[in-house]
């Protein structure tokens, strides 16, 4: 299968008058045609930076990419000219962003703003990308009467829907979804979740789906990258993470969820809080959290190694913990 888009060794950082902020520290990950990857971790892990990376819209000042390749279809998009990435922008890669409060501009309806990307990127007429903007919303279960209708005049889950509309417009090769439906309510979460699956698979388009949420990953993702301090800790498919779990940050990520199957009258959390970004440890990153550091934890940087069949794992001691989490 084609490898639609591959990060090698990405390092962001955002340079302010405290310090630096080490926000993505040589990172590698690659999405293949058609696949779902889940990006996952923590607030301020780098999930977001990591997206707007690839777009090339880290905000610059304070933000500057220093390192890496992103490469889409074997083009490095950070050697790219502004004119050639803005012409990839919403046409070949677009991204649903988090918040659909701030993704839509209040002063034009959401059918001008949606025939406006179809305009800025398929050579048609007016007529022609109106026409596209009310498909799009009936696509996504707006009726196109509502297409003269302003943001306000949506809820938060029609919001989200006009964003996705909005998106998937040109037909995306990928799709960038961060949190989309972090700012709904459950209901609604299901709604759009089954919604972005049904047209991702219609359009056989591949996904980097940004989240926190494990339950959403089990139901949407092919592949995931476990996120914490800027760098991906664990790598691996869905079967691998959910039942040969081997980093201690992915293990807490879901010992602090609840489980059906047992009856537990209390979670467990991860101790402590994320490092500050400016200040990172020496040594694994985890170690100050980690149940299971040892000395060597906080003097050497550990490598990633692969556990086989492409399961990636950041963690001197990790064959040793996906022995005992099999056990348990």
């Amino acid at each position: 299968m084609d490898t639609i888009l591959e990060i090698k060794d990405l390092t962001i950082e955002y340079v302010t008058e405290e310090g630096t902020i080490h926000a993505v520290n040589h990172i590698n990950l690659s999405i293949e045609e058609g696949k779902t990857v889940g990006l996952v971790g923590e607030t301020g892990s780098g999930k977001t930076t990591t997206a707007l990376g690839i777009l090339n819209l880290v905000p610059s000042p304070p933000g500057q990419i220093v390192s890496g390749e992103i490469l889409y279809h074997g083009e490095d998009l950070l050697k790219m000219s502004k004119g050639d990435i803005q012409l990839i922008r919403g046409a070949d890669i677009s991204m649903i962003f988090q918040d659909p409060m701030t993704a839509l501009n209040p002063v034009h309806t959401v059918g001008a703003q949606i025939a406006e990307v179809v305009s800025l990127h398929q050579d048609c007429s007016k007529e022609e990308a109106w026409n596209r903007a009310e498909e799009m919303l009936e696509l996504v279960g707006i009726t196109r009467e509502r297409s003269h209708e302003y943001p306000h005049q949506f809820s938060g889950g029609m919001k989200q829907r006009v964003v996705i509309a909005m998106a998937l417009a040109c037909n995306p090769t990928l799709l960038l979804a961060d949190e989309p439906t972090t700012a709904l309510d459950v209901t609604i979460q299901a709604q759009v979740l089954e919604m972005i699956n049904e047209l991702k698979n219609r359009l056989n388009t591949s996904m980097l789906l940004i989240t926190h949420d494990l339950g959403i990953v089990a139901e949407t993702c092919d592949n995931v990258a476990i996120m914490y301090a800027g760098e991906i800790v664990e790598y691996g498919t869905l079967e691998q993470m959910f039942t040969r779990t081997a980093h201690p940050y992915t293990l807490g990520l879901f010992e602090s969820i609840p489980r059906l199957d047992t009856d537990t009258n209390r979670l467990r959390p991860i101790p402590g809080l994320m490092p500050d970004p400016a200040n990172l440890p020496k040594g694994c990153a985890f170690q100050p959290r980690c149940p299971y550091a040892q000395e060597k934890c906080s003097k050497e940087k550990p490598l990633t190694r692969d556990l086989g069949e492409g399961h990636l794992v950041q963690c001197h001691f990790a064959k040793e913990i996906g022995i005992e989490k099999r056990r348990d």
